[in-house]
């Protein structure tokens, strides 16, 4: 599952994947540590730090879309590109420095280059953050 991780077109800072759990043809599941040291958290929100919900929509998307974009295209395709083309969110609860999540990916569907997926992020006490549908196309 390194192998993966390795084939994701970021580096950090915006790496948004510490390490995939589980991986199949329908879905991921995967975790990410946001460190108290990323910039954004410098000024979102003065002496209140929180994680945006571009940054938690670009960690599910990292791990819940790409990632198993990656997968699925692994035996097919050496270079694969993903652009984004739709997300859908919704945001329960807010993740603050130093939090672990999970993001939970289950593929709606996979044909003719796009992949559709529902996504769903947890924190540490198992309570639901973010929930939603992300899109995109495989090129």
């Amino acid at each position: 599952m390194k192998a993966i991780i390795d084939k994701l077109p970021y580096s950090k800072p915006f790496l948004f994947v510490d390490e995939i759990l589980q991986i199949s043809e329908n879905g991921v599941e995967g975790c990410f540590t946001f460190s108290p040291e990323l910039d954004f958290y410098k000024g979102h929100f003065k002496d209140n730090p929180v994680t945006p919900g571009a940054i938690l929509t670009e960690t599910m998307a990292q791990i819940g879309l790409v990632c198993l974009g990656i997968y699925l295209l692994l035996d097919v395709h050496s270079d694969i590109k993903i652009a984004l083309t739709s997300t859908e969110i919704d945001y329960l609860k807010p993740v603050y420095p130093s939090e672990k999540v999970t993001v939970f990916s289950e593929k709606i569907y996979f044909r003719f280059g796009k992949l559709k997926c529902n996504v769903k992020m947890i924190n540490s006490a198992g309570e639901e953050v973010c929930r939603g549908t992300i899109a995109g196309m495989m090129i």
